[in-house]
């Protein structure tokens, strides 16, 4: 097979679109952000990538606070809208009806509409280029109840959604299920 080179990107499949929440300037917002994910198991931390220009940084680096929200299927018009649209200009939360709630961090807003939310407090804040990588423990997690079956959470109640750029540059969830995980590949372990 042939490969096409497209020089340095990252091409990373999928992105998650998570709305991430924080208080600037007294009062909740919330942005878009596809460029994060899991940085470590033990202490939780997550990581997400910011552009040091956003209004949502301003109150990120002030209360050293951040929330990860995880929007699904049904949510994709006010996720793109938060990714738009500066807070700095419109109040999100009044126009994508949200409601906001709040654990243990009085200056991380939650998204009580979105199933999984994750209470963040900053620990590391790394200068890349054109964004910054900023680590979150993970405080708290919490999860809608109707998330779960048989106890365990159930990611086709869930429906992510994911952002997919490229010639589609659209919003997708994860529907296909393939093999099962730490399963499937034991039919190659004994193989030379």
């Amino acid at each position: 097979m042939e490969k096409k080179s497209l020089g340095p990107s990252t091409l990373v499949f999928p992105m998650p679109s998570f709305l991430i929440g924080s208080m600037v300037n007294g009062k909740p917002n919330v942005m878009t952000c596809a460029w994060g994910g899991v940085a470590c198991g033990n202490p939780p931390i997550i990581s997400i990538a910011v552009r040091p220009s956003r209004y949502s940084y301003l109150g990120i680096q002030e209360n050293e606070t951040f929330s990860v929200n995880v929007p699904n299927a049904d949510m994709a018009v006010q996720a793109d809208y938060c990714g738009i649209v500066s807070g700095k200009k419109k109040n999100k939360i009044e126009v994508c009806e949200y409601s906001i709630f709040y654990g243990h961090l009085e200056t991380a807003p939650m998204i009580e509409e979105c199933p999984i939310n994750l209470e963040c407090k900053l620990i590391n804040n790394i200068e890349l280029g054109s964004h910054n990588l900023l680590l979150g423990e993970v405080v708290d997690t919490f999860v809608s109840e109707n998330c779960f079956t048989d106890g365990q959470l159930d990611i086709n109640i869930i429906k992510p959604l994911v952002y997919s750029p490229g010639p589609v540059n659209a919003y997708q969830t994860l529907s296909e299920i393939l093999a099962p995980a730490f399963k499937c590949g034991k039919e190659l372990v004994h193989k030379k």
